[in-house]
């Protein structure tokens, strides 16, 4: 994978609410200690079944531990089950150091986070950490019903303990639907950040309702790809490698990580699908057509980098910081 793996042993298991489990990890080998982490970071688990799963990291980022939630999907292709139905106390297994594509704003005035569902994880890190510095925190927190709000006793916790903490909960099956986040998000201050992490539909809906009220402060997570229309990079690309001194051709069919790994040369890579960061390669001059479900449309817009698993040049030549 390009990237060294940490030896990680299960310390922990508890439900936290119907379908979600936490995972707590620590070091396989005795004095061994986990690198530190940011609010908003994950790791991938590589699980025995031979797939690599991303989670994000919910508790305090000063702890050296890790803590995961995970929900058992209904459609899951084996990685959740594979966490919910085989990981035992001990179970050792190895994980990626953490990676923060989801950064936290932590001098701003006041910040307000959206979570839904299984989205509460990363939230919950930065919940954590905003009210340890005492700034002004709004913590929608959304579920289809109270059985399936996971985390809710330490977010009600945290706000309970922390005056300058607000804390909102919304129950689809007791409010007759989601929640109308326009409405929520409406009236803020200008200087108010603005996060969110959840199911495709909620992203959709706190976007749509930044963009109509002219919220700039915006920062959103997701656990699934935006799905990408078809391509416009039809023909083959000039990548040059700068660092190795390689040239690659790269036909439409191909991806860039994958021509780059046929040539010998292996960038650090995980999901495949434009999700995790892990491939993100500084672009050094040419053209990209960007199809990542991380970057802001601002940072492709500056084309200073790509993720190579998904992106593509868009102009004959790329050349890349590898």
């Amino acid at each position: 994978m390009g990237e060294a793996l940490l030896k990680a042993r299960v310390h922990a298991l508890r439900i936290e609410a119907r379908d979600v489990i936490s995972v707590e990890l620590q070091p396989a080998e005795a004095g061994a200690s986990l690198p530190a982490f940011e609010p908003g970071s994950h790791i991938d688990l590589h699980l025995a079944n031979g797939l690599v799963r991303s989670y994000s990291l919910l508790n305090g980022a000063n702890d050296r531990r890790y803590v995961i939630g995970v929900l058992k999907a209904r459609d899951s292709r084996g990685g959740s089950r594979q966490v919910h139905e085989q990981l035992r106390l001990g179970t050792e297994l190895q994980i990626s150091a953490p990676r923060n594509n989801f950064r936290l704003v932590e001098d701003a005035p006041r910040s307000v986070l959206v979570a839904g569902g299984i989205g509460v994880t990363p939230l919950l890190a930065m919940l954590r950490r905003l009210a340890s510095l005492g700034r002004s925190v709004e913590f929608l927190h959304c579920a289809r019903s109270r059985a399936d709000a996971a985390f809710l006793e330490e977010v009600e916790a945290i706000a309970a303990q922390h005056p300058h903490v607000e804390l909102r909960h919304h129950f689809d099956d007791a409010q007759g639907g989601p929640p109308d986040l326009r409405k929520l998000l409406a009236g803020k201050p200008a200087d108010t950040h603005f996060y969110c992490c959840g199911p495709a539909p909620m992203l959709t809906a706190f976007e749509a309702a930044c963009a109509d009220l002219g919220q700039q402060n915006v920062h959103l997570e997701r656990f699934s790809p935006v799905e990408q229309a078809p391509s416009t990079a039809t023909g083959t690309c000039s990548v040059e490698l700068r660092r190795s001194g390689r040239v690659i051709e790269v036909v439409p069919d191909v991806s860039i990580l994958d021509a780059v790994l046929a040539a010998g040369v292996n960038p650090d890579h995980s999901c495949r699908e434009g999700m995790c960061g892990a491939c993100e390669t500084r672009v050094l001059c040419g053209d990209v057509e960007h199809r990542d479900s991380i970057l802001t449309k601002q940072e492709q817009a500056a084309n200073k980098s790509m993720m190579i698993c998904v992106s593509r040049g868009r102009s004959p030549t790329l050349v890349l910081d590898l």
